[in-house]
């Protein structure tokens, strides 16, 4: 039987697209964002950033040298931003269902740029002024150091809710992050955004029958 439930937040919850953090970066003067953001990859900049080892300044600075010109700190979060979409008011009020059922925890992978503007857009858009106060948990890598999908961020998060792994379901739409819980001793369920949405999967599996 599963007690807990643990979600996602890009792609899950929120819409998330990549491409249009990389076309702004581009349609302001960042050419081949897309080549310089593997290379970054490869340095480790971007997990560096969402485990919190690098500040918003260290990042910003980072892209700064890696695009070769002054970019001002405003023209890096609003392009770093563009990939943030909305959340559909019909997964919040999933949240709050599942609640009645279940323990209902969240851990995202992201950052100290991206957090601030996420929980604008869902205080804007759903007048909720504490975004985590709608889960019994809820934590961010950039906060707690850790990231999906090693095993250690997952037990960092069920540990401190007496959450058991093998009661405890993860739904993620990284496939990596799904094995990865797998491996840590949970049950996860991939979400293909290509099929279905969280509410789809949610009602697939049976959750709320």
């Amino acid at each position: 039987m599963i007690s807990t439930i643990l979600l996602d937040l890009g792609g899950v919850l929120i819409d998330v697209d990549y491409h249009r953090t990389a076309a702004a970066f581009n349609e302001g003067g960042f050419k081949g964002f897309e080549t310089l953001y593997s290379k970054a990859q490869q340095d480790h900049l971007f997990d560096g950033f969402e485990t919190g080892h690098l500040t918003p300044q260290q990042f910003r600075d980072r892209i700064r040298t890696l695009h070769g010109e002054d970019l001002p700190d405003e023209a890096i979060d609003a392009c770093w931003n563009a990939m943030l979409g909305r959340v559909p008011g019909e997964r919040l009020a999933l949240i709050e269902r599942l609640k009645q059922r279940y323990q209902v925890l969240l851990l995202s992978n992201t950052n100290a740029i991206h957090v601030p503007a996420f929980e604008r857009i869902i205080a804007k858009d759903h007048g909720i002024a504490d975004f985590k106060a709608l889960f019994h948990g809820a934590y961010y890598s950039c906060t707690i150091g850790l990231r999906k999908p090693d095993a250690e961020a997952f037990h960092y998060v069920l540990d401190r809710h007496q959450a058991d792994p093998a009661r405890t379901l993860f739904i993620d739409d990284s496939i990596q992050h799904v094995i990865g819980a797998r491996a840590a001793g949970l049950h996860a369920e991939h979400l293909d955004l290509q099929q279905e949405d969280v509410l789809a999967l949610v009602e697939r599996l049976g959750l709320l029958a």
